[in-house]
């Protein structure tokens, strides 16, 4: 069983005897706990360390706690939540906390009870506020890799061991083979699983403000977080690496190097505690011997490579990845429910997919948004595999020239096939004829390359 990764908690008051108990109290609980006495240095603590939560005095020498939680509120992003403390606490200032987005209020003295609920529940907040926003952003996602064939089987065997060390991984698999998914399952089956998952798209981080993206940036008591604070024991999953700024990629190798880093226009350095989960569709290894990615970074980044296959190579998982999208798109998306005959199932089990699980969600979204009644034949899954275009994947993605002659040999014939029949209106002895082999012959390959013979013409007969 994983042991989670510790939540951080900031606590800042003025009365010792209150901080050394409170300190107590929660570090027999499991939290790791920063403390504080008053504003300036729970200023600097912050600057420091992003705490997950911060339990704060109204009451301090320095500066009142609801003037340091405004200036946190108005000034900084990513902020964690804050539950005030007090001995002489009014219903006025309980409003204003509440207002400038206090999560809960104490009353001192403490109760041990309540002290750990509200601090559990301000966790808990917390993180299913992360889960929100990331639901919303990845709607159609799948919690994990769908099929029983023998290779997604095996991948997720692969990714569960994977899981249990903290090493970084790069994954590479071609567009819309699902990457960011496996990156997600990793994460939940691993320590981590409790943090945060963090994704960044790096191709468009350039400049000032991609560094301030990823490492967060200071403006006297302005702080932004970046992606690596936000994902501050948990997973920093980064999309398209060889496509990252070359000053991106020199920051992150000496953050790498020493497990620390700094914001832009910081002076502190701060500690790493995330895992680096990197992924990319192009070949890594030819992006470096080009320079356009830094092979020391390289290094860093592929200590545990990751290959998902393209959903060719699992063919006979598309029945139940079909049935799990179209109940999402049915549920998520309001679209009418409408079942595929079984022709219309296997004619896009035998479709090339070179767009992936990605293109096959969009030619189901097609279906169910332009179908009518409840059946989707054959005939309609042929126009919408019509209607796109044949779009070959790129020389880099699929070394197809690679693959084991065996394996090279069954995906021409079953191409070449499905293209004969195609053109023969499924009529298998037309088909045998113009390939110069006997039928019986004929429909043995079929079946072992799992064509439908009649998946191009419906009503065409033998």
């Amino acid at each position: 069983m994983h042991t989670p990764i510790p939540s951080s908690i900031l606590v800042v008051d003025d009365e010792p005897s209150i901080l050394a108990l409170v300190k107590d109290i929660l570090e027999d609980e499991g939290y790791e706990v920063d403390t504080a006495e008053d504003a300036e240095s729970a200023r600097a603590s912050r600057r420091n360390r992003r705490p997950d939560l911060i339990l704060l005095d109204i009451w301090m020498p320095d500066s009142d706690g609801i003037s340091l939680l405004r200036e946190w509120s108005e000034n900084s992003t990513g902020n964690a939540p804050v539950i005030m403390m007090s001995g002489h606490g009014t219903v006025e200032t309980a409003v204003e906390a509440t207002r400038l987005g206090a999560y809960d209020f104490l009353e001192k003295p403490l109760s041990t009870a309540k002290l750990l609920l509200a601090v559990r529940r301000a966790l808990e907040a917390a993180e299913l506020r992360r889960e929100n926003i990331g639901l919303k952003r990845e709607a159609l996602q799948a919690s994990e890799p769908i099929g029983r064939s023998t290779v997604m089987n095996g991948l997720r065997d692969r990714v569960k061991r994977i899981a249990e060390h903290d090493a970084p991984v790069l994954i590479t698999g071609e567009s819309g083979c699902g990457k960011e998914l496996i990156a997600r399952y990793l994460h939940a089956h691993s320590p981590r699983a409790t943090g945060p998952f963090v994704r960044v798209r790096v191709a468009g981080l350039v400049g000032v403000a991609g560094q301030t993206e990823l490492f967060g940036a200071e403006d006297g008591p302005i702080i932004h977080y970046g992606a690596v604070e936000n994902a501050n024991g948990g997973t920093l999953f980064l999309e398209d690496i060889v496509d990252m700024d070359p000053k991106l990629q020199a920051r992150l190798v000496t953050m790498l190097q020493d497990r620390t880093f700094l914001r832009v226009n910081g002076t502190t350095t701060i500690p790493l505690n995330v895992r680096f989960v990197t992924a990319s569709r192009s070949d890594v290894g030819r992006a470096v011997a080009a320079s356009q990615l830094r092979d020391d970074l390289y290094y860093m980044l592929n200590v545990v490579p990751l290959a998902v296959p393209p959903l060719r190579d699992h063919r006979e998982d598309v029945p139940e990845i079909v049935s799990y999208y179209i109940d999402v798109l049915v549920t998520r998306e309001n679209l009418p429910n409408r079942r595929l005959t079984v022709g219309a199932q296997n004619r896009l089990r035998n479709h090339r997919w070179p767009g992936n699980v990605r293109e096959l969600i969009n030619v189901l979204q097609r279906l169910l948004i332009l179908g009518s009644g409840s059946v989707i034949e054959l005939e309609a899954v042929e126009a919408a595999l019509g209607d796109i275009p044949e779009i070959e994947p790129h020389d880099d993605e699929v070394p197809e020239f690679e693959l084991p002659l065996k394996e090279a040999r069954e995906q021409f014939e079953r191409a070449y096939l499905e293209y004969r029949l195609r053109r023969a209106g499924g009529s298998v002895s037309k088909v045998a004829a113009a390939a110069g082999i006997e039928r019986t012959h004929l429909y043995r390959k079929l079946r072992g390359l799992g064509i439908d013979p009649k998946l191009s013409a419906a009503g065409s007969g033998d």
